[in-house]
């Protein structure tokens, strides 16, 4: 095996990232929870879409479903450079991408910053590439944006977040900060992995600081 005695927090470049294949990944037709919603496009109009790096996609994504003006989710891999990744694949760390998960939220319900301060809290953002014991690469919290315009609002979330954190005594935010390539769904035995139709008892290792994020407290916004 190649990556047998590799740095587990060193990304691989692009050189050296497996190769991938052209055939994408099945998808489920529904939503294991919003059982008459699909997890993969087109939505309906007017929902807008963020792509988020928590840590293990388990926790992370049932943290979005459980998310009032949430519409739909999915988990997934990005940011790296393999073209539709298996799961093994990724945990590897030689594929360069994180774990991710799509969140489909109605912004006249939730705004972006509503989003953000459910991930900012939602794990610890200050481990670089690693959550609690879970070490990797492929573990690295990471924002996506879908839009230019999500740009500004994710880059002030996390300026307002690296100010609550210092004033409680905690390192700055390592997060990945990037427009979304591409989002490869992962294997179907993944998505709402932690559902009560599938593992309702299954692991979740995700824990944030404690620290609240002083963003997100306005509903309805853009």
């Amino acid at each position: 095996m190649a990556w047998f005695g590799r740095d587990k927090q060193q990304m691989v470049s692009p050189a050296d990232a497996l190769a991938g294949r052209k055939a994408t990944m099945p998808v489920t037709a529904a939503h294991a929870v919003f059982t008459d919603r699909p997890i993969q496009p087109p939505f309906p109009e007017g929902l807008h879409t963020l792509v988020v790096g928590m840590g293990c996609f388990w926790g992370a994504e049932r943290k979005f479903w459980q998310t009032p003006g949430v519409w739909t989710t999915a988990v997934g891999y990005a940011g790296g450079y393999t073209p539709n990744p298996s799961y093994e694949e990724v945990c590897s760390g030689l594929t360069g991408h994180t774990e991710a998960v799509l969140v489909v939220f109605d912004p006249a319900v939730i705004s972006l910053d509503g989003i953000l301060k459910v991930f900012w809290e939602g794990h610890d953002p200050t481990q670089r590439m690693r959550q609690g014991n879970d070490v990797g690469t492929q573990y690295r919290s990471a924002v996506y944006w879908t839009a230019p315009e999500q740009q500004p609002v994710v880059e002030a979330s996390r300026a307002a977040y690296d100010k609550a954190l210092a004033a409680a005594g905690h390192g700055a935010t390592t997060t990945e900060l990037a427009a979304l390539d591409t989002f490869y769904y992962a294997e179907d035995y993944h998505q709402q992995y932690l559902s009560e139709a599938k593992n309702p008892h299954g692991y979740c290792g995700l824990g944030g600081t404690g620290v609240s994020c002083p963003v997100g407290l306005g509903i309805g916004e853009g």
